[in-house]
């Protein structure tokens, strides 16, 4: 599930980035107004989160603008402005839901799946590749009716990578969701965590393959 986070607080975008990573989305950052627009016109998510006040076109107007085309693209407005006439301007100029600064993220992921529902986007759908399945609801991975029994480093990983099965993904961006904020970790670290999870996937027709160069993918097994 593809987000579009929309924040010019570099620090709270990819604090915001890592966290919802980490619960399974595919989250892409910009920072202004005027490439947002651009970026939701051609290429729209399928969820955008938008900060009001940025630079370039406001988040009012982005919305205005937006919506004036016709786009449905779901919206949800993250904001400091927390005065009800404010959530009603949001409200009125298109926004889907409205969530004031600050926040906690658990409540962010329900209203992001709530306004996904509504439109009929939601893919709240257990996640699946070979045998193994991620139940989105509570975070655990099963292989049959069996947990898969995983430390919160190998889960983190396999999320990332169950979200887009077949598609590699860096290993930048995996070490962010795999090791958050933890500056005295060596980036060699994450192939560590992919060597003890590739072992634990061994049966489960889910097969973690390494791309020199590029990342990681998970796949479904070759046949015997």
């Amino acid at each position: 599930m593809k987000l579009l986070l929309i924040e010019d607080e570099v620090v709270l975008a990819q604090a915001l980035q890592l966290a919802l990573e980490r619960r399974g989305f595919e989250v892409e950052r910009c920072a202004n107004g005027g490439d947002a627009l651009q970026r939701l016109r051609h290429d729209p998510p399928d969820l955008a989160l938008l900060d009001l006040t940025i630079p370039g076109l406001d988040g009012l107007q982005v919305l205005h603008k937006l919506r004036s085309d016709g786009a449905t693209v779901p919206i949800v407005v993250l904001t400091a402005r927390g005065a009800v006439g404010d959530r009603v301007l949001g409200l009125n100029a298109g926004a889907d839901d409205y969530l004031g600064k600050p926040f906690d993220i658990d409540e962010l992921e329900a209203r992001i799946r709530a306004v996904l529902r509504r439109h009929g986007r939601d893919r709240d759908t257990p996640l699946r590749c070979g045998g193994l399945t991620l139940d989105r609801e509570s975070g655990a991975f099963y292989l049959g009716t069996e947990v898969l029994e995983l430390t919160p480093r190998e889960q983190a990983l396999l999320k990332a990578l169950i979200a887009q099965p077949g598609h590699a993904v860096p290993k930048e961006k995996l070490f962010r969701v795999v090791f958050p904020m933890e500056t005295e970790i060596q980036f060699e670290a994450i192939e560590v965590v992919a060597y003890r999870l590739r072992k634990k996937l061994i049966g489960s027709g889910a097969t973690l393959v390494t791309l020199r160069g590029l990342g990681y993918l998970l796949r479904e097994s070759d046949p015997a």
